[in-house]
């Protein structure tokens, strides 16, 4: 049942989003910063792939191996693109996103339940750099986690059943990115926030599910900090 719940607060933010000009500006905003840094890093990397091929193996004189060479090359590319669309959500959520994410988060709160709740105020500078202090682990270690489970599933011959799981991994991860929002403006201490998360699995990994489903996985990242505090202040109202 909390699996299904996740998936409709997702669409609930979505919705909410798309009735609401401030937030549909903001989600919009995100969403061409992730899509430019991603072409940015896409291009410089693709750029030099002849070089990085040519450090992994040099084009090879024997006609009956050439082939192999070429199709070495095409996987490169694709695992450049990868890495660069890793990198980018990293660069654009570290740098940019997190304020955005917060924006709409605070902006969700005040339409929800009419008021913001908050610990004490800061200074925005100040403000800014503990938000990256906070989003930092939250977009680095469900990255690092993925890509270790997915060395695993190249490593393995368990590979199908570890592609699986890393996928769950990080749809559970980006859903908490977004979840965490409002206990970690609050100034929550770290480890009631990583508690809730266990507490709420079968939620995160239901609202993850949609981040799953690529090219639209963009959109509905961009809007997810919206259905996030939806589900955080309704659940914490109750």
């Amino acid at each position: 049942m909390n699996l299904f719940k996740g998936i409709v607060y997702n669409l609930r933010g979505v919705k909410l989003s798309l009735k609401t000009p401030r937030l549909l500006i903001l989600g919009l905003t995100r969403l061409v910063v992730v899509v430019i840094i991603t072409i940015l890093c896409a291009s410089l990397i693709l750029l030099y792939h002849q070089q990085i091929l040519n450090l992994i193996w040099s084009r090879p004189e024997s006609q009956f191996i050439l082939w192999l060479w070429h199709l070495v090359s095409w996987l490169l590319s694709f695992l450049l693109v990868g890495v660069s669309a890793i990198v980018s959500y990293l660069i654009a959520q570290i740098l940019f996103s997190v304020v955005i994410m917060d924006t709409m988060s605070r902006m969700t709160e005040r339409l929800v339940s009419g008021q913001e709740k908050e610990l004490r105020t800061m200074p925005f500078v100040r403000q800014f750099f503990y938000l990256i202090r906070q989003e930092i682990p939250r977009a680095t270690i469900p990255v690092l986690l993925t890509l270790l489970l997915m060395t695993l599933g190249w490593l393995t011959p368990l590979g199908p059943v570890v592609a699986i799981i890393s996928s769950a991994v990080a749809a559970v991860f980006l859903s908490w990115d977004n979840t965490d929002l409002v206990p970690a403006r609050r100034l929550d201490p770290f480890r009631l926030r990583f508690k809730f998360l266990l507490k709420n699995l079968p939620f995160h990994l239901g609202f993850g599910l949609l981040f799953l489903i690529p090219v639209v996985n963009i959109l509905f990242l961009s809007f997810a900090p919206v259905g996030a505090t939806l589900y955080y202040v309704e659940k914490e109202n109750k």
